[in-house]
């Protein structure tokens, strides 16, 4: 069965406009839907004929993926430099762009879309997204470091926000391993926090993005997201399903 979504999300898919600006261009009759005048709203199937002035429109099927991004690939659709992309081993019937970047040498989970829309509203910085870590520090990481770390410590762009910070192996040779969860989107946070508190980052991995595990992905694998995760994601920044 061919997805469904309403006219504006189909306009954006097909490269037409932005959403709002989709809507303008419904809203000034300038749409057709299988010949017919277009509603403001109105739902439609990829399989319908849409035309925008005269211009037959194909809109990409959505694809929203879930990767267990390896160490030693770059978070970007294209590196000028010739490394290896996360995009690389990704299907390529749509065009995909990864939302946000992990460093080459951290691994973990990685959102990959060509729902453009869902994408920008992860990204911003006021998104809120949930973002949880597991981080080798160097050194024995005290108590008191802990609760410095949950509480906020002062980076050269300001003070970090309240997160979730927990030991779960003082153990591990080379350091503390801690489970971190924070809601900012800021560049290299995590790694910028253990710089802070005199504990570097030795390794970095995110174990789950908007609450989404990777569930014994291999580095490397992905999977695509259930429609009832691709409907969370989006509730989840304020978007329709």
């Amino acid at each position: 069965m061919a997805e469904r979504m309403r006219v504006h999300r189909a306009l954006a898919l097909g490269g037409v406009a932005s959403r709002r600006a989709a809507e303008r261009l419904v809203a000034e009759g300038r749409v057709a839907v299988n010949g017919r005048p277009a509603s403001v709203g109105q739902v439609v199937s990829l399989d319908d004929d849409i035309v925008v002035d005269g211009r037959r429109i194909r809109p990409e099927p959505l694809r929203a993926l879930l990767l267990h991004k390896p160490a030693g690939v770059v978070s970007t659709a294209h590196d000028p430099h010739g490394r290896p992309t996360v995009l690389d081993d990704l299907p390529d019937d749509v065009r995909l762009y990864p939302v946000g970047r992990l460093d080459r040498d951290t691994t973990g989970a990685l959102i990959v879309t060509n729902d453009g829309e869902l994408a920008a509203r992860l990204m911003h910085p006021s998104s809120g997204v949930p973002k949880t870590y597991e981080a080798l520090l160097r050194g024995r990481v005290s108590a008191e470091t802990i609760r410095r770390l949950r509480h906020g410590v002062e980076l050269e762009d300001g003070p970090t926000a309240h997160a979730k910070v927990e030991a779960i192996d003082r153990r591990a040779a080379g350091g503390t391993w801690v489970r971190i969860e924070i809601h900012e989107g800021r560049n290299r946070q995590v790694r910028r926090m253990g710089e802070a508190v005199g504990h570097p980052v030795v390794r970095l991995h995110r174990s789950r993005y908007a609450g989404l595990p990777l569930r014994g992905l291999a580095p490397g694998r992905w999977r695509a997201l259930t429609r009832a995760e691709w409907r969370a994601l989006r509730e989840l920044v304020g978007l329709e399903p």
